[in-house]
């Protein structure tokens, strides 16, 4: 039996809310759901107040009032947080079943269009969290600005690279993947597991979600760059659900080892330091 693109997922969001209504009866932490329904109660990338600054930083390098776009916004998770600084910053979202099928409001600032297709006009910086798998955009976005900031979850996300389109990487950092925050959340309090298996779990983590900032205006290098480093330390005031990645072992600037080998110093990397070049 085959199922129509649309009808297959607004099935599966409805299954979604089902489980969702399901969890909320029992959770351990209601701060745990933006990282067991991401596309429902967060985003598919974990982030930190620290990145919203960053993002926030680098865009307002470029023009004190940037016109701001994020690409696949869903319901707007991390747009929502970049308004509180950008006012004017707006979203695109191709679904519009997401808010219609379940009576949820959509905000002004979010348009329903395919960026494939419909996007027509100039933006300072251009964030895209999310493609897809199977779905590329980058050609679009990619005449519409001279600067982006992309993530990609090595698991599970199309690679998001922008060089064949005349940009160049010019910092990037790393934070955890959803994913892996998800898998230590289900072990440590929804799973019956001995402890010994969860220490096994609890080392096989990745921490790979990368962060990547594009220019291809190299006026704008030196001034990103500068901005980037003067936000490189935590903003004291956190969002709540941070607590949450430093309980499942992703604090600021900790260490990660990518490789059982610990005698290999370059397999270990720290989250959230910037990397320039």
């Amino acid at each position: 039996m085959t199922y129509n693109t649309k009808t297959y997922s607004t099935r599966k969001l409805y299954e979604a809310y089902s489980e969702l209504r399901k969890f909320r009866n029992s959770f351990v932490s209601p701060l745990h759901e933006r990282f067991i329904f991401p596309y429902i109660c967060g985003t598919y990338f974990g982030y930190r107040k620290v990145d919203v600054l960053r993002v926030v930083a680098l865009a307002k390098s470029i023009s004190p009032n940037p016109r701001y776009l994020d690409v696949g916004c869903g319901y707007g998770d991390f747009l929502e947080k970049i308004r509180e600084f950008i006012p004017d910053a707006i979203g695109i979202e191709k679904d519009a079943g997401i808010f219609y099928e379940f009576n949820r409001v959509k905000p002004d600032y979010i348009h329903i269009k395919d960026v494939s297709l419909d996007l027509n006009e100039k933006y300072d910086v251009i964030f895209v969290g999310w493609m897809d798998p199977g779905v590329d955009f980058r050609k679009a976005v990619a005449s519409k600005t001279d600067v982006i900031v992309t993530t990609l979850d090595q698991g599970i996300s199309l690679g998001a690279e922008f060089e064949e389109f005349g940009f160049e990487r010019i910092a990037w950092w790393r934070t955890p993947s959803w994913m892996d925050v998800n898998h230590v959340i289900m072990n440590k309090y929804y799973t019956k597991m001995s402890k010994e298996l969860y220490d096994y779990l609890f080392d096989l983590r990745g921490a790979h979600n990368l962060w990547y900032v594009y220019t291809k205006n190299i006026e704008h290098t030196d001034k990103i760059r500068d901005a980037l480093t003067h936000n490189q330390k935590k903003d004291l005031t956190e969002y709540d659900f941070e607590q949450v990645m430093d309980e499942c072992g992703y604090g600021y600037f900790e260490n990660q080892q990518l490789s059982k080998n610990s005698e290999i110093k370059s397999n270990l990397v720290s989250l959230w330091r910037i990397e320039f070049g």
